[in-house]
């Protein structure tokens, strides 16, 4: 297929939804909050974004993955948002990354449906020498909250009790099998109204 026209280009970025206002600070916000969300594992690090994200995708997870992914980054889209494509068509354009329809061969999945995650089994989980070949898991949440869940880990003193739906129901006992794997293993950022959370891989979670 011969690469889109000038004019052709122009009129497909006229009718896409708009990127962040500033692509480079607010990229480097986005960035930093996630970085301290991983850092902190289970606390909500506040966003404070000005973007109209073609629906279902939410505001929240648009953000961090147009902060994130590039185009040396193949994303996974959940059927709910590959069923949209204005979704693909808007993270492709202001990205650069590669949608893909195998799981296995994103480094970044974009879940908006958590309650029906896949298991994490159909994902990248790095090898030994190679780890951080894994995939990352952005998951569109609706709310955070602070019980349900016991973190344990680095990152954490004690531990920090925390929550978010929805999430899979079995969550502990997926993750058991996840952390087992360390060094691999997937990680999860989770990107709710105004803020972003995380759960590396190198932490525990057990029900409260």
């Amino acid at each position: 297929m011969s690469p889109p026209t000038f004019s052709a280009a122009k009129s497909l970025a006229s009718t896409l939804a708009p990127g962040f206002a500033d692509p480079v600070l607010n990229s480097q916000a986005v960035f930093r909050a996630v970085m301290w969300a991983l850092a902190r594992p289970g606390t909500v690090e506040p966003l404070t974004l000005d973007l109209a994200p073609p629906a279902p995708l939410s505001i929240e997870a648009a953000a961090v993955t147009l902060a994130l992914a590039d185009y040396e980054t193949p994303l996974w889209l959940d059927p709910v948002l590959a069923a949209v494509p204005e979704v693909g068509a808007f993270l492709r354009f202001h990205t650069g990354a590669t949608i893909v329809a195998d799981p296995a061969a994103a480094r970044f999945a974009l879940v908006a449906d958590p309650a029906r995650l896949p298991d994490f089994s159909i994902f990248a989980q790095g090898t030994p020498d190679y780890p951080d070949a894994s995939a990352t898991l952005i998951l569109q949440v609706e709310r955070f909250a602070t019980t349900g869940l016991q973190l344990h880990g680095p990152g954490i003193e004690g531990v920090r009790y925390f929550n978010a739906e929805p999430l899979p129901a079995d969550l502990a006992a997926r993750w058991t099998a996840n952390r087992a794997l360390f060094p691999r293993g997937i990680d999860l950022i989770l990107a709710g109204p105004g803020g972003v959370a995380a759960l590396p891989r190198s932490i525990a979670i057990v029900e409260a």
